[in-house]
């Protein structure tokens, strides 16, 4: 039956084919004569499209570290906004043996698996749109022989969004007899996971996909996304098997067989396959695939060349919930692909990376898109790239200023540091100085404020102080010894090792302390602790205290219980809820009234910022405040997941997704994660997961859980979020959930106490309420902000 409905599916399209040329007129010359697009996109200068250049230029400073340290031989950068590029530029040497040649921009790359999106998904999109094809269909309808070993239900869906149950790669060997052969061995292949049950990232999905390009419609893939889409999108540089001419500019990857490979594809399985596959095997250049962004940008046209409808572009971008994160339709959104994505840019971004070193990201948000072009694995294959372009893609998305150039400076988000380099250091004009800080005490334009104060001759910088995770922000350890800063020769002050607050040794030859850190906006977060103890030695020692404001990073309007309780610890230095909706500079106006802190203190306020920013709102760069608060979105989880954190479950530090995750070798996170759906919090979902943590808690123990995925930033309510978790442990796996320790962080005894005893989540944030409002009119005296 499977087979019959196939064939007169593909009947009708045909019949419907014929119909419709038999009522429009084309001319022969029309039919046999590919379009050769609308020219490639035009360069100009970043300011012209909303890029601030200075700060856009720091991307210089990454590349080059990633040429030094042999990250890469080089690369070429295209950025595009607004249908244009602001930045083409090419770094390094496309070849460094056998002899070295410098890059250029029009050097050709082996794309890797940017052709799985680009070439194959795209082609299977386009079959899907003329009805060749539908997601749902099933793949042994088209191929009788894969319906062997529990493979008859796989569909088109599952293998663009990798959820086949299939194996990553099968044997090199399967490849040896040619294309044919190749197939045959796929489809006898036994599944490694039930299908829909895991995200396993595979060749093998992409392979059959291209297969499926052949029998649909006659041609192969290479010949499909030739015609199809490069050709008409003029893009005379992409495409597969690439000829002599495109070879002699392509940049070289690894050696085969005594030879360079320069032209062909590096993927082992796809050169089998005569270097026509669907998931490698595509060559392209930095203003073809910049052409290939816009169009998708500009939904599925370029310059009046249509490749896709509207709707076909949004169903294969849209966010797919797969296990351990998001994919579109052969591309990814968020998944742990994602290091090269960076964390700034928005949900809407889709894109890909490709083995040899090549990486994609197109943000419709931002109207942007992003290409990183390396033969990373050239010449002995040890290059690595993704996380050097995850942290170029920050520095684009927060280089992003729209081009108003009669809009006030003032509207630009200054913090505090950058006001004071602006007014040249001024306000510590002669003054003997102990710098609080750590690796996020940067300015907007990525100045740190150690040289910046080393180097100012308005003061003398005779000490460093360091806080939690130590001085470059990099130790997660229980205690941390003092060191010097290499730079500076300074001595550094651990105040999380044998002390937490300066002792009068340590503050000889000081007259001001001088407070810079980036806070995240939790109670239990470490910083503002650190600030205090800072502040107490400060009153205690007569000496004057500056604080250098911050923007609060999940906004500085939400604010959620409960209170803490009133017994003080370095996770609770004051009483306040554990999401305050305050920044460090209006808590240090907080701390010192109702501490009692006799003390000089001065608040350098941020300039541009207002209360219900987030960061992204901001245009700062992002910056890990500590290890594992890697991104906005688990910064904004953080209130939330840090509640159980020092109970007997993994909050996912040591995985790439820490507060992102939660799991135990003993939870059941299918029946955890339904429970969460069914409770309808708003602006989250769950999706049962399992990980294996390198570090921390559970360490290379196989941990089942649930991935949290933010829907809806606006109406998420992360503490709520996190009593409802706490809540269904209780009440799922009261024999193996031990919260006795998540008072800790928790910081109410009532509120503990109500989930112990299994009240709902209404009583619970009722009483999590309790003190509330009298903690918004102590807070109202501080705010400094809109």
């Amino acid at each position: 039956m499977i087979s019959y409905n196939w064939n007169f599916a593909r009947t009708l399209s045909v019949f419907m084919a014929l119909l419709v040329l038999s009522m429009v007129s084309i001319s022969e010359a029309q039919l046999s004569e590919p379009s050769t697009g609308a020219g490639q996109l035009e360069i100009v200068s970043p300011e012209s499209i909303g890029f601030d250049p200075v700060s856009l230029a720091r991307l210089e400073k990454v590349v080059q570290e990633g040429i030094q340290e042999a990250k890469m031989p080089g690369c070429v950068v295209c950025i595009g906004r607004h249908g244009k590029i602001g930045w083409l530029k090419a770094y390094g040497s496309k070849e460094v043996e056998p002899t070295k040649i410098p890059m250029s921009i029009d050097t050709l790359f082996d794309m890797a698996s940017i052709t799985k999106p680009t070439a194959t998904a795209t082609s299977i999109m386009l079959l899907i749109e003329r009805g060749q094809l539908r997601l749902g269909d099933k793949v042994s309808a088209i191929l009788p022989d894969f319906s062997v070993n529990g493979k008859d239900a796989i569909t088109i869906h599952d293998l663009l969004t990798h959820q086949s149950g299939l194996i990553a790669d099968n044997a090199i060997a399967d490849y040896d007899n040619g294309p044919e052969k190749a197939i045959q061995n796929i489809c006898k292949l036994e599944l490694t996971a039930p299908i829909g049950s895991k995200f396993i990232y595979s060749d093998v999905n992409f392979i059959l996909l291209g297969e499926l390009v052949r029998k649909i419609s006659g041609k192969t893939v290479h010949e499909f996304s030739r015609d199809e889409v490069f050709r008409p999108l003029g893009m005379t540089s992409t495409g597969y098997l690439p000829d002599a001419s495109l070879r002699a500019i392509a940049a070289p990857t690894e050696k085969r067989d005594g030879e360079w490979m320069r032209g062909q594809v590096h993927d082992p399985r796809a050169f089998k396959l005569g270097g026509v596959a669907g998931h490698a095997g595509l060559f392209s250049n930095a203003k073809d695939m910049a052409i290939y962004a816009q169009m998708m940008l500009g939904n599925g046209t370029y310059r009046g060349t249509r490749i896709f409808a509207p709707q076909t572009v949004s169903k294969m971008t849209q966010a797919y919930s797969v296990p351990g994160g998001k994919r579109g339709l052969g591309w990814d959104k968020r998944t742990g692909f994602s290091t090269n994505k960076g964390d700034l840019l928005s949900d809407r971004a889709f894109g890909h990376g490709g083995f040899t070193g090549t990486v994609l990201w197109i943000d419709p948000d931002l109207d942007l898109f992003y290409i990183f072009l390396s033969n990373r694995v050239h010449p002995n294959g040890k290059g690595l790239v993704n996380p050097l372009a995850g942290r170029i893609a920050n520095i684009i998305a927060g280089s992003i200023r729209e081009n108003e150039p009669t809009k006030s400076t003032s509207s630009e988000v200054l913090t505090g540091l950058d006001v004071l380099e602006r007014d040249g250091f001024r306000q510590l004009e002669n003054r003997n100085v102990g710098l609080i800080t750590n690796h996020t005490g940067r300015t907007k334009s990525g100045k740190n404020v150690v040289e910046l104060f080393a180097g100012s001759k308005k003061l003398k910088l005779n000490a460093l102080f360091s806080p939690e995770h130590g001085f470059e922000g990099k130790l997660d350890i229980a205690k941390i010894n003092d060191g010097v800063d290499s730079k500076t020769g300074l001595k550094i002050h651990s105040l999380y090792g044998q002390v937490r607050r300066p002792t009068a040794e340590m503050l000889e030859g000081i007259d001001t302390l001088v407070f810079d850190i980036q806070d995240i906006g939790a109670r239990f977060y470490t910083y503002p602790s650190t600030m205090v103890e800072g502040m107490r030695a400060a009153s205690e020692h007569k000496l004057r205290f500056v604080v250098l404001d911050r923007p609060n990073p999940i906004n500085g309007v939400d604010v959620a219980g409960p209170m803490l309780d009133e017994k003080e610890s370095f996770v609770g230095i004051h009483r306040l809820p554990i999401r305050h909706g305050m920044t460090i500079g209006e808590l240090a106006r907080m701390f010192q009234k109702e501490k009692k802190l006799e003390l000089d203190l001065q608040v350098i306020e941020c300039e541009g910022w207002k209360r219900n920013d987030y960061w992204d709102a901001t245009g700062l760069t992002w910056i890990n405040p500590s290890p594992n608060m890697r991104s906005l979105t688990e910064a904004l989880l953080y209130p939330g997941v840090g509640i159980i954190e020092y109970t007997n479950v993994s909050v996912g530090r040591g995985t790439d997704t820490p507060f992102e995750v939660i799991g135990a070798p003993w939870m059941d996170g299918n029946l955890l994660a339904k429970a969460l759906n069914d409770s309808n919090l708003k602006g989250c979902r769950f999706i049962p997961i399992e990980f294996t943590p390198t570090t921390s808690k559970f360490e290379k123990s196989l941990c089942h859980g649930i991935n949290i995925m933010v829907t809806d930033r606006k109406s998420l309510e992360p503490v709520r979020m996190g009593v409802e978790i706490a809540i269904q442990l209780r009440r799922l796996f009261p024999d193996k959930w031990e919260p006795a320790q998540m008072i800790k962080l928790l910081g109410n005894q009532k509120v503990q106490e109500a989930i112990v005893e299994g009240k709902s989540i209404d009583e619970v944030m009722e009483i999590a309420s309790q003190g509330q409002s009298e903690y918004l009119r102590r807070r109202s005296e501080f705010l400094i902000y809109e």
